[in-house]
């Protein structure tokens, strides 16, 4: 009975996991979105999923690139959410992939235009198109598999069982 209440007591929240993956996974890429964008891989600024609602002038300057980092950040919290809600079970790290694939097609094909965020994908250089499919990609990989790993390796969470015919540990 007891051993079952440490087994249950152990059990990682779902929703608590997912926000931190999304907050770390914004943390991160999007730092390494501004890096990308200082030293011109991209043309897109950090800013890029605010642009419809703030001066493209005011989201090139620092500040613009801070609440432009928050805004990826927000994105990152909500696609881990959405990620922990269908494909928490996945095995393996290639729906993660897909799964940043699919936010990168997403955004850059379809929403982004039409709202303004971004030219349409004809009107962008190769260098921003592949930078960003390559952001996304590996923003989808830790997401995917961060989330994956964690609710579907099981055996960390099993107690020891010396096996037979082995000697007592000290």
């Amino acid at each position: 009975m007891q051993q079952q209440q440490r087994h249950e007591q152990a059990k990682t929240n779902k929703w608590t996991f997912a926000f931190y993956i999304g907050l770390f996974a914004g943390l991160i890429w999007g730092g390494l979105k501004i890096i990308e964008h200082y030293f011109h891989f991209t043309s897109l600024s950090p800013g890029f999923l605010l642009e419809p609602f703030f001066l493209h002038s005011f989201l090139s300057s620092w500040p613009g690139y801070l609440l432009g980092w928050g805004a990826f950040i927000v994105m990152s919290v909500a696609a881990a959410l959405l990620y922990a809600l269908i494909l928490a079970k996945a095995r393996g790290s290639w729906f993660g992939l897909f799964y940043g694939a699919a936010w990168w097609a997403a955004i850059f094909m379809f929403i982004g235009p039409v709202t303004g965020m971004m030219p349409w994908m004809i009107r962008m250089d190769l260098n921003t198109i592949l930078t960003d499919a390559c952001l996304f990609l590996i923003w989808g990989l830790f997401i995917g598999y961060s989330i994956s790993f964690e609710f579907t390796d099981e055996r960390s969470r099993e107690p020891y069982r010396k096996k037979p015919g082995t000697p007592e540990a000290v």
